[in-house]
């Protein structure tokens, strides 16, 4: 399966509106399913960009402990 077919595949598959999309309405589905899986694969590209550009994810224990406060 070529690229090509397989973006294709998953713009068709996408097309099919949510239904808070089906309330809004959408004059053509298969372009905003298109845009929507281009700006999902930009996103999933850059997980390695710069850290202020990608939110920060930590576990609690990767956290900074709390400051007690003086007595």
């Amino acid at each position: 399966m070529t690229n090509a077919h397989s973006d294709q595949d998953r713009i068709e598959s996408r097309a099919h509106l949510l239904p808070e999309e089906a309330a809004a309405g959408s004059d053509d589905p298969r372009a905003q399913a298109a845009a929507i899986l281009a700006e999902s694969d930009l996103r999933e590209a850059g997980q390695n960009a710069a850290p202020d550009t990608v939110p920060e994810q930590r576990a609690s224990e990767e956290t900074v402990p709390p400051i007690e406060p003086p007595d």
